[in-house]
């Protein structure tokens, strides 16, 4: 089991719409590929209010390598993500980091 740490450095003003579109589009997306998200957050005491974080769960490097590619080109997602920013990119930057629980984890 792997787990990949995604973060959206949002633009200003658009974290609300990137919520939004989690929970109308991409949750659905994600469900019919297959991929399973852990959790999301925001920040609520830190350095920035306009980050989303969130986990996925993979079984492998490789199904993430099958199942993701796919999802991102799924003509439902790819139209309902251009709609989302008719008036501009909603965020400024992605980072992710694929992690690997320790013995001790309670996520494994």
């Amino acid at each position: 089991m792997v787990y990949e740490l995604r973060i959206y450095q949002c633009m200003p003003n658009k974290l609300p719409a990137v919520l939004a579109r989690f929970q109308s589009l991409t949750l659905k997306v994600w469900e019919r590929h297959g991929i399973e998200p852990v959790g999301f957050w925001t920040t609520m005491i830190g350095e920035s209010h306009m980050r989303l974080f969130y986990m996925l769960r993979w079984e492998s490097l490789a199904e993430r390598e099958a199942k993701w590619p796919a999802a991102a080109a799924d003509p439902e997602y790819v139209a309902g993500r251009n709609a989302s920013e008719a008036d501009g990119p909603l965020v400024q930057s992605v980072s992710n980091q694929i992690l690997s629980p320790t013995v001790f984890s309670k996520l494994r």
